[in-house]
This record gives C-alpha cells, sequence and structure tokens, in this order.
C-alpha cells in the first residue's frame, strides 16, 4: 500500500520542527477565524425568531411586490376594472329592486 492510499500524510517530528513559529501562528489565525465562521453559521441556522423575522419579512415584500403589479395593471387598462364595478353595482341595485 502506498502513503497516497493509507490517508493523510504524516509529518514526521523533523518535518513539524521545520516550520517556524509564524507559520504555526499563521495557521493558528486561520483556524480560529474558520470556526468563528462555522459557529456563526450554526447559530445562525439555531435562531428560529431571526429565520421566522426573515420569512415574514420576505412574505410582505413579495405581496407589496404583487400588489404594485395588480395596481399597475388595474391603472393601465381600467376599462375591465370599471366594467366588473358596473356589473356589481347592477347586480346589488336589481337585488334592492326586486324585493
Amino acid at each position: 500500500m502506498s502513503a497516497a492510499e493509507s490517508g493523510p500524510a504524516q509529518t514526521t517530528d523533523a518535518e513539524q520542527g521545520a516550520r517556524e513559529p509564524a507559520e504555526i501562528r499563521e495557521e493558528i489565525e486561520d483556524t480560529r477565524e474558520e470556526l468563528g465562521e462555522t459557529v456563526a453559521a450554526v447559530a445562525e441556522k439555531t435562531d428560529v425568531k431571526r429565520q421566522a423575522q426573515a420569512k415574514k419579512d420576505e412574505l410582505k415584500e413579495r405581496a407589496a411586490e404583487k400588489a404594485g403589479e395588480a395596481q399597475a395593471k388595474a391603472q393601465e387598462n381600467p376599462v375591465p376594472l370599471a366594467t366588473g364595478g358596473a356589473f356589481v353595482a347592477g347586480l346589488m341595485l336589481g337585488r334592492m329592486l326586486w324585493r
């Protein structure tokens, strides 16, 4: 079995001793940064209140967009809206007179 097949390469004591303290400090800082990012990601995923608020905000935004689109569409072509309103008014007037 070759060294590549046996898994991660093991460093010898001589190779570890060859590393400079500055390299070790840099590696430690990189590891701390990665760990901090991981902890932040896990904390964000477990914050149910924040997730609910984000979903609520997203839905509000979508509803506002849809309302704006509907309003713009009605303003572009008011004839169907006016026709529908007149039809409903006619139905109501007819019912009131029929009684």
